[in-house]
């Protein structure tokens, strides 16, 4: 099956999705960047790796972009928060996800690990979570809370899940949510573009890496 976007596809992509999302992506916020804070969620070898059962190709396409964004970031200072999905060999915190999914991402695996592209530094934060959701029974909202973070720029893996799950979890706490449409990626079209339209109409901005770029003072 041919992916539905690449890295060199993407640029044209999202702006046909923010096209067709234009009437619902009302609530237009202008990032802050003394008070945002880049998530990235889930860019694990687990979903990335060509040859695993869980490729997600919007993931592949977005590396590039993402790369650049998590660079600007770090060049303004501001936090670059990272979560790492992963389960106990011993499954003991599958739950439900352990019958649902063929497969787990088993900590300390080499596929549980951030893309060597844009591995995480020393100083930057990881959250391991065991369910969609990067609020559930982490740390996250200390984290954010410590940094003085109010706008959270959302990127990752993979759209309709962790990416709207955490979302949606960070709108109830009160956070203004930017949701990149060329910096999220699923495992196709159909998904990507319903989780952009739903998350435009009731939970967070869909902007572009290049608009957040732009409030960062950095060349695109």
């Amino acid at each position: 099956m041919e992916p539905y976007v690449t890295s060199e596809s993407i640029g044209t992509k999202a702006q046909y999705w923010l096209e067709r999302i234009a009437p619902f992506n009302q609530h237009r916020m202008q990032l802050n960047p003394d008070r945002a804070a880049l998530l990235v969620i889930d860019m694990q070898n687990f979903f990335l790796d060509p040859s695993s059962p869980t490729f997600t190709c919007g993931g592949a396409a977005i590396l590039p972009a993402l790369k650049r964004l998590i660079a600007g970031f770090r060049r303004a200072d501001r936090p670059v928060i990272y979560t790492r999905h992963v389960h106990n060999p011993n499954l003991s915190d599958a739950g439900i996800m352990g019958w649902w999914w063929e497969g787990m991402c088993l900590d300390g695996s080499p596929e549980s690990e951030v893309h060597n592209d844009i591995a995480p530094l020393s100083n930057d934060s990881v959250i391991l979570k065991h369910r969609y959701s990067a609020f559930y029974n982490t740390d996250l909202e200390t984290v954010l809370r410590c940094l003085n973070v109010e706008d959270i720029v959302v990127s990752g893996i993979m759209t309709n899940l962790c990416c709207e799950s955490t979302t949606r979890d960070a709108y109830y706490r009160d956070y203004r949510m930017f949701f990149l449409a060329d910096g999220t990626g699923a495992v196709n079209e159909e998904m990507h573009l319903a989780s952009l339209l739903n998350l435009a109409f009731g939970f967070a901005y869909v902007t572009s890496c290049d608009e957040v770029m732009q409030r960062l003072a950095l060349p695109c």
